[in-house]
């Protein structure tokens, strides 16, 4: 995930956002660890722009579009004109995805070439999967009831397991839909120990107690844990994890080396109050 490459991004980073040099290193490091797919989308500022100038070689990219304003005149070309700019920017012939910022905007009833705009990218060549970026299982209720998306990317964490107790990460892995997580590490608040964790927070202390008393009890970091339960899972087909440094990268790559089996129950939180950053008090 690039968001920091574009926009300082995270309440747990203290270093703003990622500058190019750095940025490079933090590429250079993934490709040679086997990582293969880069995350980005038009909002994240100067992310396209960061990448593009570093180079992408060797890497599947995925953007998003924006949400789509009341004054964009001809739909179509509106969807044309970002997608050119993308492939410009990140310095791409195609994409490996595409996925909506605001895929409800689907459901407008100005907005009903969209889902056919997407698929005429598909045919020429310039994308080769497209979907949906949301933030509650509930957004594909309506929406994969019209369209069949090739790729759905959602929040997904040891707290947050509402994609699957919803029962849509069965479904979707049983139409053979991509599922991409992110948010494994709650921006970072998973691996916040007591004493840095912000006191906003403490509405959820009973949560906080579990979550250290029960890596306490399995020797455990937050980071191997939090990697750990997002890579068990088959249905799953990639993890997004972002990154303020190389170091931070090295760490993630070496805890995903552990192998974690059991995870707690009474951990699976579905208060949106927590889960969802943009309702952080």
């Amino acid at each position: 995930g690039t968001v920091q490459f574009g926009i300082p991004y995270g309440i747990a980073n203290s270093k703003g956002q990622v500058e190019k040099k750095e940025a490079k290193k933090i590429l250079d490091y993934a490709k040679s660890s086997g990582i293969n797919s880069i995350d980005t989308a038009i909002a994240y500022g100067k992310s396209e722009k960061c990448l593009g100038e570093i180079g992408l070689d060797g890497f599947q990219v995925i953007t998003k579009l924006p949400e789509i304003p009341d004054d964009c005149g001809n739909l179509k070309s509106w969807v044309l004109k970002h997608v050119k700019n993308s492939l410009n920017t990140l310095s791409v012939e195609s994409l490996s995805g595409l996925l909506l910022h605001r895929p409800s905007q689907l459901l407008d009833s100005d907005k009903n070439e969209l889902w056919s705009t997407l698929l005429q990218l598909k045919a020429d060549g310039l994308v080769k999967k497209i979907g949906f970026s949301i933030y509650t299982p509930d957004e594909l209720d309506n929406l994969c009831n019209l369209y069949k998306p090739d790729l759905i990317q959602a929040p997904y964490s040891i707290f947050d397991r509402r994609l699957d107790t919803s029962g849509w990460l069965g479904r979707l892995y049983n139409e053979n839909i991509e599922v991409h997580i992110r948010s494994i590490f709650l921006q970072g608040l998973l691996l916040m120990n007591k004493n840095t964790r912000p006191k906003k927070f403490n509405k959820w202390l009973c949560f906080w107690n579990k979550w250290d008393a029960w890596l306490l009890e399995n020797d455990v970091t937050p980071l191997q844990a939090a990697i750990s339960f997002s890579i068990s899972d088959n249905r799953i087909t990639k993890v997004t994890v972002g990154v303020d440094s190389l170091e931070q990268l090295k760490e993630i790559i070496y805890a995903s080396n552990n192998n974690i089996n059991k995870f707690p129950k009474d951990l699976n939180i579905e208060d949106s109050k927590l889960l969802n950053p943009s309702e952080w008090p």
